[in-house]
């Protein structure tokens, strides 16, 4: 249920991360969908987690196309992967530029099994020199590892911008990356009260340093933990987002639709 007084429909919102086509999601697609748009979400990114989601994720976008599709390799994912797969996203997004708005998810994860790491450097180096060949933005998934993704995206002179995924952190973190063209992702994290330090970053920081997301059907919300997470309540990311600001909630929904439709060139 949701939290806020005004009906979020009211605005319009995008999820700029739900894994749609994951199973949890995919069994009751156009349910949950509908159950979005009930709420005012209008749009969503869908960004891929391995190689044997980038043709499904293109058919949703053809079929869809108010689901936005990112295709990459999740680090959690690079087990499964070697280079040659690089080449074959450099070759789909060659072939579907128009349907691609990123590349994603992408990134370094250094809590996982450490005999992933070389691999996973690796896979992030060649996917974001793909990105710089396309001209396309990524979305990052970073654990424990933002300076060596900073240090990267430096060393490439990577200049398209894109999205920090999950982010949760300070404002020094988060000014590293918004200086390189990034938004901050914000989910369901700063619905718990012991995320002070990512609250704190979102009061302080411009509007125009954010976009909205779910991470559906994973990050569940504050209350509905062990509860499947979806894209509406994205609403309800939403209105803490609101509480934290001091804009009022119309300024707060445009600038964020802006921002996500900007930072991913989407319209």
């Amino acid at each position: 249920m949701s939290l806020i007084a005004e009906p979020a429909k009211s605005f319009r919102l995008i999820d700029s991360h739900c894994h749609f086509d994951l199973p949890e999601l995919a069994r009751q697609q156009n349910i949950y969908w509908q159950q979005a748009q009930q709420v005012g979400v209008a749009a969503l990114v869908i960004p891929a987690v391995a190689h044997t989601a980038w043709t499904n994720l293109l058919k949703l976008h053809a079929e869809q196309p108010a689901w936005h599709v990112a295709l990459g390799i999740h680090p959690w994912w690079a087990a499964e992967h070697t280079l040659l797969n690089v080449e074959r996203l450099d070759q789909l997004i060659r072939q579907h530029a128009d349907n691609v708005c990123a590349v994603g998810e992408i990134g370094l994860d250094f809590t996982i099994a450490e005999n992933t790491f070389v691999l996973q450097q690796q896979l992030f180096e060649s996917q974001l020199a793909v990105a710089t060949k396309h001209a396309k933005p990524v979305i990052l998934h970073h654990r424990k590892s933002q300076p060596q993704l900073l240090a990267e995206l430096k060393r490439q002179r990577f200049h398209q911008g894109g999205i920090l995924h999950a982010f949760s952190g300070s404002q020094q973190q988060a000014k590293a990356f918004l200086d390189l063209g990034f938004k901050l992702g914000i989910g369901g994290t700063i619905t718990y009260q012991r995320a002070q330090k990512t609250r704190n970053t979102v009061q302080k920081l411009p509007p125009n340093s954010f976009v909205l997301e779910t991470d559906a059907p994973a990050m569940p919300l504050a209350g509905s933990q062990g509860e499947i997470n979806t894209p509406a309540r994205l609403v309800d990311v939403f209105d803490m987002f609101c509480q934290l600001r001091t804009e009022s909630r119309a300024e707060l929904a445009a600038a964020l639709w802006q921002n996500t439709t900007d930072v991913l060139r989407l319209m």
